[in-house]
Formats: structure tokens, sequence, C-alpha cells
């Protein structure tokens, strides 16, 4: 193996949730490999395109494409795939990213809506719309555009808390800080992604299509320092990941070298998950 097998050259790929801390690395990293890269996310149009200007710049031979579109919305993603179908005629890899992590008003003091038994559903409902029914809705599209080309691959974006449930203890950084916890949403959500990876793998692997997933834990993003100190604690490496090392794995399952794996989960998270 060289390193041509990494290249991304001539690959058409669209990342959902493009906006995001992970979405903004992997684009690039995308884009770095020579890829043509189609950044959506459901932000306002002149973020898209900020991200795209940016691109452009950095990697001035490179074609990059910006749109925004609403994964809940089947109409949205129509004119999403119908633009990339007038516009390449092809989609080799869609990478799934776009997902919600249901937040809470720092200001609540009197009863925490994190635990289980006074977590709001209508929170649950709103990630189930973006993290597992959009997820499903924006593959649709995808394979059907790869069908024809007998060709494609698909990356789909879990969470350590699809394979292990939160350890709450992470999140109670000290005395002074109220109880928080990792509420049910974004792990029930996350847990679908691998089995459905699965399935989408075996179903179309005679077709020629791929799909994988991808486990990331612990982006290091202006967490505060206790936070940091009670990851280590917890992480057999003893610290977050940087986000410059989700890129590899990224570019890996996009690319060639990874051609013989489908229905797999590329865990990515320091050691949480091994003990």
């Amino acid at each position: 193996m060289n390193e041509s097998e990494f290249s991304l050259n001539g690959k058409i790929i669209l990342v959902t949730g493009a906006g995001g801390l992970i979405g903004r690395e992997v684009c690039d990293a995308y884009a770095a490999y020579g890829a043509t890269v189609i950044a959506t996310d459901n932000q306002m149009p002149e973020k898209i395109d900020a991200q795209i200007a940016n691109l452009t710049k950095r990697y001035p031979e490179g074609d990059f494409y910006g749109v925004s579109a609403d994964v809940t919305s089947e109409e949205s993603l129509t004119k999403l795939f119908q633009g990339i179908k007038n516009k390449y005629n092809q989609l080799d890899v869609l990478v799934n990213l776009a997902a919600i992590d249901a937040k809470f008003d720092d200001g609540q003091k009197a009863i925490n809506l994190s635990r289980f038994e006074h977590y709001p559903l209508e929170l649950w409902e709103r990630s189930v719309a973006v993290n597992a029914t959009g997820l499903i809705r924006v593959t649709q599209h995808a394979v059907r555009l790869m069908l024809p080309r007998r060709s494609g691959n698909i990356i789909n974006v879990a969470s350590t808390y699809s394979l292990v449930a939160p350890n709450q203890s992470l999140y109670q950084t000290d005395a002074e800080t109220p109880t928080v916890f990792k509420p049910i949403d974004y792990v029930g959500t996350k847990s679908m992604v691998p089995n459905f990876s699965r399935y989408v793998a075996t179903f179309y692997a005679r077709e020629g299509i791929r799909c994988n997933t991808v486990v990331p834990h612990g982006i290091l993003n202006q967490h505060p320092k206790a936070f940091q100190d009670n990851f280590a604690k917890l992480s057999p490496l003893g610290r977050m990941c940087e986000l410059k090392e989700i890129r590899g794995p990224f570019v890996f399952l996009a690319s060639n070298a990874s051609s013989y794996m489908t229905g797999s989960t590329l865990v990515v998270d320091g050691g949480w998950t091994a003990w």
C-alpha cells in the first residue's frame, strides 16, 4: 500500500452537519486529499458560504459546493440531491454527521431536566427526527444516486454512547457545580447507528455500496480544565482527542485503502470503551 491508496482525487463527497466542529475538520481533510467536497448544514446560507470560501482559499485548486439543507425535510433533501445530480451526476461518498444533542438552560436550578425521570419527551422526539429519521432520509437519497453506478461509500458517525452507557461521573466536575447528566436522547439515537450501518452494508454489498461507522469521543473544544482533568482520569490515554486526530480515520474510510471494509465500526476513543 502506498500514499495513492489514500488519495481522494476524483471522489465526490457529501458531508452533512458540515458546519459543526467535526464537520469542518472532516471537510478540510477531504479537501487536503483532493476530494470534491459538498458541505451541507441547516445553518444560514451565509455561514455555509463562508466555509466554502475558506476551503477555496486553503485549497485553490479544489472544487467545493455548499448548500443549506434540513435533514428532517423531504423537500429540502430532494432539492439538495437534485442539485448534486445536476452538478456532478454522481456521489461517491456520503458522511452522515448531522445530529443534535439536547441542551438545557444553564440557569435551571429547581430541577435538572436531564435526569431520566424528568426528561421532556419533546426533546427526545426532536433528536429522533434528526439523528435517526434524518439519517435514514439522507441515506435513502444517497443510495438512489449511487445505485446506477453500482458504486458508493457511506460513513455514519455514532458515539461511544452507542457502545457503552455514559459514565455520568464524567459530568460531575466539582462540588460547586450543579449536578448534570448526559441525557437519553443522544444515547438512544446514536445507539442505532452501528446496526443501521450493518443493515445498509449487508443490504447493498452485492451492489457495490459500502457502509461503515466511525465512533469518535471526547473531542477537545474549549472544555473547562476541570472537565478535561475529569476526562483524563477516566481515559486510558489520559486525555481528550485533539481535533486533528479524527482526520485520518475519516480519510481512511473514504478512500480505497478501506475497500474491503463494510459493516465495520471504527472506534476512535482513546481506549474509552476498552475498560
